[in-house]
């Protein structure tokens, strides 16, 4: 499947500090996300009463890290038509061209070049997030992270869990406004594998 260069800017949202925990200084260390564990899970207020939850997926994407300079690029990709509530109608009402508009902005981005450390730890994501094809700033904070080599695969893995919040109004979804939330809260989580190069 062809991703555009835009998405291969900076995809891998969360990987960032594995690349710092693990190999030599100097070596730009590429992951790339394990689509079994990595997904956007949305949360928003309905009707003033109950919360609307559920998740886009599985993500996308690629991590790259040079130790040395403490720089490198992050992003994921989403099919939007992936929305699942739990709800079948639900769904395909959110796909509609008011809502996500799957059909004529099939994918999401995510891409991030500002990673921020606490020394080695990884701290948040600021970057830019690109939905209904309209690009908002977003900074992603992480709430974990960690890395571990996997016995059975002999390779590095990390993941962790990462935050935001984006008001989906900014992106042109403005139907159901007041009665369903405009504040939408992002829980992404993802882990990524060390690629052999």
């Amino acid at each position: 499947m062809w991703l555009s260069p835009r998405f291969w800017c900076g995809a891998a949202l969360t990987l960032a500090t594995a690349f710092v925990a693990g190999g030599a200084a100097g070596e730009p260390l590429h992951y790339t996300l394990d689509s079994a564990h990595s997904w956007v899970q949305f949360e928003l207020l309905h009707f003033g009463t109950s919360t609307i939850r559920g998740r886009l997926g599985p993500a996308k994407g690629y991590v790259e890290l040079d130790r040395a300079s403490g720089q490198g690029s992050v992003g994921i990709e989403i099919a939007t038509g992936s929305v699942d509530t739990g709800i079948k109608p639900f769904d395909a009402r959110i796909r509609r061209p008011d809502l996500l508009d799957t059909e004529a902005n099939p994918t999401a981005w995510f891409i991030s070049r500002q990673l921020q450390f606490d020394g080695e730890r990884l701290v948040s994501l600021r970057g830019e997030l690109t939905l209904r094809g309209t690009s908002q700033p977003l900074t992603l904070t992480a709430t974990r992270f960690a890395c571990h080599d996997d016995a059975i695969t002999r390779r590095q893995i990390c993941g962790g869990d990462f935050e935001a919040e984006i008001k989906r109004s900014d992106f042109g979804m403005h139907f159901g406004l007041p009665l369903v939330g405009d504040a939408v809260r992002l829980r992404v989580q993802v882990e990524g594998v060390r690629a052999d190069r």
